[in-house]
């Protein structure tokens, strides 16, 4: 159906020296699923491009990476020959400053780490994105989900994005389980908490949908 999918996965790793970094609970396993189902429904060829993690598909073709630098190179390089672009890899926001080449030792109580912001890779992606290209983003929210969501749909420009509502009842990250909404530009739609290979069902349901209306 699609000449070509872009599918990001897993968290980023942001070094800090040689023994510690900076990264998220992410565990890749929606990716996964997502690449899987694509393979499962012969949507066609699957570019996998994944922080560290696990979870690899077969029958894709993987690229991995550790930074969102990395990250945003790789997705660059394939980004304009794919007709389905799903960003489902936890991108983090910020890096250190500075790379300690020597293991930082033990120096007092409190340490100061200088934080810089990684780019928006989903962001840059939606600015040039194509008329016939669909682009798929996640958040991750804790609060005023459904308002950060809308907001983020269209400031990048998105034609779907899967929302996660983090809590106690639904951590998400890590888990086998997920409760997700889809939200579309005309509307929210509940998915009821099930397996995530469930869930990349139901996502590739609505991506299809919208190539169909394309």
């Amino acid at each position: 159906m699609f000449k070509k999918i872009l599918i990001t996965s897993g968290p980023t790793l942001e070094p800090i020296d040689p023994v510690r970094f900076i990264s998220n609970r992410s565990s890749g396993k929606t990716g996964f699923h997502l690449a899987m189902e694509a393979r499962m429904r012969r949507l066609g060829p699957v570019i996998f491009i994944t922080g560290p993690t696990a979870f690899l598909p077969a029958q894709t073709e993987i690229i991995q990476v550790e930074t969102a630098q990395e990250m945003r190179a790789a997705v660059g390089e394939h980004f304009r020959s794919c007709d389905v672009i799903i960003m489902a890899a936890a991108v983090g926001d910020y890096r250190s400053l500075k790379y300690y080449p020597e293991k930082m030792k033990k120096s007092g109580e409190r340490i100061t780490l200088e934080l810089v912001k990684n780019p928006d890779i989903l962001l840059e992606l939606g600015q040039h994105k194509r008329k016939n290209q669909i682009l798929v983003g996640f958040a991750a929210e804790t609060e005023d989900i459904f308002a950060n969501a809308q907001k983020k749909l269209l400031a990048k420009n998105l034609d779907l994005l899967v929302l996660n509502e983090i809590s106690e009842a639904n951590p998400a990250f890590g888990s086998d389980e997920n409760q997700v909404y889809l939200v579309r530009p005309d509307g929210v739609q509940r998915l009821d908490k099930s397996s995530k290979a469930r869930i990349a069902a139901l996502v590739w349901d609505d991506i299809v949908a919208l190539a169909g209306r394309a």
